[in-house]
């Protein structure tokens, strides 16, 4: 079972979709990290069992947990003298591609490409072992072409990517609303144009779009030229809250170091208790490593509206993921998935016990 026109629709990608390809032919970069010289052992005291630890995740606020845990040092205080090499992407598929070759072992990523890499590896390749993300995700218009949802009808919008977590939710919603749309090629009531992040406001300058539905900063960014926002993705869940980034291992690595996986999940805890305690300043911080990563910090008009908006969390939320494959298989993107094993939060609970916190529920999607 996997995604259906992963791979072979890729030509059914717009003129905007290539533009992105060729800013971003690879669609990730690199940095090393390296723990420092006094450094020798783990928080617990004990060397780890690895040498090295790859990480991989986006330089977007969604992903601030990592952020903040690279820039502040959070995850290697807990590994010692275990090094660090991070590594950016900008596409959830280059991420999988990666950790599947074995160029990253922990990644931060969005569900739906947590999913589609674990359908399509017959459920060897990953495990979703943490949450980092709710919200920050929106809906956001052209407001002199779209004055409210009930004129999408022959418009355009982007999304990030064919498959993604923020296209099946727009895809989702559409059918809800009555729109046909064919999910391949995007063609339909309301045209459906997979736009990489970073192109979107350059497409939405020209008029190429006249919408997106986008996580942030890119939602604020499209604010900060005139668009409004017309939904916010939390309206859809219960309680508002739905998963926007989970943490995901190799099973090879976790199988081989689970002594590393832990103590990375202890820094992530780390990284969301200081963003909680201190918005301001990890928000500075995550743009600094924004800005080393990407060469530009983001202003404060996108920053701060941007960070407000994004539920930082422990949880993977794993309903919500059964609940957005749900949503791809009913606009044909995905066979009905056999998802049981795709979550193990063995690790998790044994720290969040450790910190005396409640351990949280695998929604029936645990390894048994």
């Amino acid at each position: 079972m996997q995604y259906r026109t992963i791979g072979r629709m890729a030509v059914a990608a717009v003129a905007v979709t290539a533009a992105a390809g060729l800013l971003s032919s690879c669609g990730y970069g690199a940095s090393a990290e390296t723990a420092p010289a006094k450094q020798t052992e783990g928080a617990s005291g004990a060397k780890l069992s690895a040498d090295t630890v790859k990480i991989g995740y986006f330089p977007n606020l969604t992903h601030g947990t990592a952020l903040v845990g690279l820039q502040d040092g959070l995850f290697q205080k807990e590994l010692g003298s275990t090094r660090i090499k991070s590594q950016f992407f900008n596409a959830g598929p280059a991420e999988i591609e990666a950790l599947n070759a074995g160029s990253i072992d922990i990644g931060w990523i969005g569900p739906n490409s947590a999913i589609n890499g674990y359908v399509k590896s017959h459920g060897t390749s990953l495990r979703i072992i943490g949450g980092a993300a709710s919200g920050g995700v929106k809906l956001v218009v052209n407001p002199a072409r779209i004055s409210s949802l009930k004129d999408l009808r022959g418009k355009r919008l982007a999304t990030p990517q064919l498959g993604g977590t923020q296209d099946v939710a727009l895809l989702n919603y559409l059918a809800g609303k009555g729109y046909k749309v064919d999910a391949a090629s995007g063609a339909g009531d309301v045209s459906v144009l997979r736009t990489e992040n970073k192109v979107v406001p350059e497409a939405y300058k020209s008029g190429s779009i006249d919408g997106a539905w986008v996580p942030e900063p890119t939602a604020s960014r499209l604010v900060t030229l005139g668009a409004k926002v017309l939904l916010d993705e939390k309206s859809l869940w219960p309680g508002g809250k739905f998963a926007t980034t989970d943490i995901i291992v190799s099973q090879k690595f976790l199988t081989a170091h689970p002594d590393v996986v832990e103590a990375v999940l202890r820094g992530s805890l780390a990284a969301n208790a200081f963003i909680k305690a201190d918005p301001k300043k990890a928000k500075a911080d995550a743009n600094l490593r924004i800005k080393a990563d990407t060469g530009n910090a983001l202003p404060p008009a996108i920053l701060d509206p941007a960070w407000a908006s994004i539920d930082f969390i422990d949880d993977p939320l794993a309903g919500t993921l059964r609940a957005g494959a749900d949503h791809a298989v009913a606009a044909g993107l995905l066979d009905k998935p056999e998802l049981s094993g795709i979550v193990d939060l063995t690790l998790l609970d044994k720290v969040l016990t450790a910190a005396g916190r409640p351990a949280v529920a695998d929604a029936g999607l645990g390894v048994k």
